[in-house]
């Protein structure tokens, strides 16, 4: 048999395998498709062209940027060719999501680390030094700071030691994952500096949740649709406002934007790598094993991650902060042998 024949021969039959997995809801696919965060969004579409490039008989994948958390819905919502392959996350899976999926089928997820990044603080150029902490975001943009309606006007308001400059602060959508780290990381943190509010945490965990993540909605905190490019241009139309994004967009940015000091750290490469930076967080792709074999290419994709690694690696160069070698050797391997993840570890 010709290579030309076995090829056809190979999608036909992955054809069927991932009809068979949908029931037979839809259509059969030839080409992988990702979801999921804008953060991952820049560095997804690198691996999806390196992939190409090396395998001329798959299909390029297609990668979309809905939010980590709009994404896993979309991943989460069933086995078969109407739901993606991959989805592309700013944070780990919570333990509802992933019961989601199992009881729509999906039982056999896949959880690989991809990198490292953080949520970092930013305004233009020409803008005001501001050097923040946890506890000045948390309470010029809660709702409710330390259970209190949130009247701050300026900076100055919040912090006598900052600028009296309104409170403009562009940032992630709720679907984000970049805004679930931003709650856990950043506010939650400044939140319970307040001893009654970390009492509060054990004693009412919906109420800390409320008080601690709910933000402003007149206006001093601008939902951006998850749309981090626009947080730039905003950023450079009023030297005021400060921008909240993933690192890579400050990075690849710099020469509009200054990151902003948090807790006396500067967002940075060397800082984000070991975590002294506040606002460090892992990066994450999550792989559907039912897919594997169904869809062409899908394992060939997902072991594309690995050879992109490393300080040289063309994903560092793209602004990736790139993990340490153990973490790179264990993910590596996970991306390999594609071992499910184990539901136990999750929160």
């Amino acid at each position: 048999m010709t290579k030309k024949l076995l090829t056809i021969a190979s999608l036909a039959s992955a054809t069927a395998m991932l009809a068979a997995c949908g029931g037979g809801q839809s259509a059969s696919r030839d080409q992988i498709r990702a979801v999921g965060s804008s953060t991952v969004l820049p560095f997804a579409k690198l691996v999806s062209e390196q992939f190409a490039k090396a395998n001329s008989g798959f299909k390029a994948p297609i990668v979309e940027g809905n939010g980590t958390g709009g994404g896993m819905k979309l991943f989460c919502g069933g086995v078969g060719a109407q739901f993606p392959d991959v989805e592309d996350a700013s944070r780990r899976i919570k333990k509802s999501e992933y019961e989601d999926c199992v009881k729509n089928g999906v039982k056999d997820v896949v959880e690989i680390q991809v990198g490292i990044d953080g949520i970092a603080f930013a305004n233009a150029k020409q803008g005001p030094a501001m050097a923040l902490t946890p506890v000045d975001v948390y309470k010029a943009i809660a709702a409710n700071p330390f259970g209190k309606p949130n009247t701050a006007k300026t900076w100055h308001d919040v912090n006598p030691a900052l600028p009296a400059v309104p409170i403009t602060v562009y940032g992630p959508a709720t679907i984000s994952g970049t805004r679930d780290a931003l709650k856990e990381l950043i506010l939650f943190k400044g939140c319970d500096s307040d001893p009654a509010m970390k009492a509060l945490k054990d004693s009412d965990k919906e109420k800390h949740e409320k008080v601690c993540g709910e933000l402003r909605s007149d206006g001093a905190y601008a939902d951006t649709s998850d749309n981090y490019n626009l947080i730039v241009q905003k950023l450079e139309a009023n030297s005021q406002a400060v921008g909240i994004f993933g690192y890579s967009y400050l990075e690849s940015n710099a020469d509009k934007l200054k990151g902003l000091t948090m807790g006396g750290v500067t967002p940075s490469y060397a800082t984000i790598a070991d975590f002294t930076y506040p606002g460090a967080r892992p990066l994450y792709i999550y792989v559907k094993k039912a897919h594997v074999g169904a869809v062409p290419g899908l394992k060939e994709f997902v072991g594309t991650w690995p050879t992109l690694w490393g300080k040289d690696g063309a994903l560092a160069k793209a602004g990736m902060i790139v993990m340490p070698d153990d973490l790179l050797a264990k993910n590596a391997k996970l991306a390999q042998d594609l071992t499910p993840l184990d539901p136990s570890t999750l929160k």
